[in-house]
């Protein structure tokens, strides 16, 4: 089921897996999350919990759509040390999004936009685009962001 994300839609057929993992190495989140990202995962997050006897622990929480479920399972069962795993039926409503490029001193942008019933609602510049000037640069990457955010607005005036 693919949306064209340029519209603002309701995605239906949503769930959110679970599993408190009390018993597993937290160096091995970062290769888990790309694992499901890569198997189709809309978001991976990641919460400290304190489990059953004081035990630290993490829950994984895992957004997806129906038909990529199965996938998403074979990656938590076969990467993590979880026995089992919940599910909660959930719906997602989603902004129109597209994207706009900002010319800066240290080269170009790509800011997201957020539309919510065609009106511009968000905005934000895209990590990676700022965190490779901020290193190619030297620049901090907090000043890149305010940087894209000034231009992006007086760019948004302009029109």
């Amino acid at each position: 089921m693919g949306f064209d994300h340029s519209l603002e839609h309701i995605d239906e057929e949503m769930f959110v897996v679970q599993s408190n993992l009390d018993d597993m190495n937290p160096e091995w989140c970062s290769h888990i999350s790309d694992s499901l990202f890569a198997a189709g995962a809309n978001d991976v997050y990641w919460i400290p919990i304190i489990m059953k006897k004081g035990r630290p622990g993490l829950m994984l929480n895992v957004l997806v759509q129906a038909d990529r479920l199965e996938q998403v399972e074979d990656v938590i069962f076969r990467e993590t040390t979880t026995l089992g795993l919940r599910y909660i039926r959930t719906t997602c409503h989603r902004l129109g999004r597209r994207f706009e490029i900002v010319e800066t001193p240290w080269g170009q942008v790509s800011v997201k936009e957020g539309y919510h019933r065609e009106e511009l609602v968000q905005f934000a510049p895209e990590f990676a685009d700022c965190e490779r000037i901020a290193k190619e640069h030297g620049v901090p990457l907090k000043a890149v962001y305010d940087e894209v955010r000034r231009l992006y607005v007086k760019k948004r005036k302009e029109l």
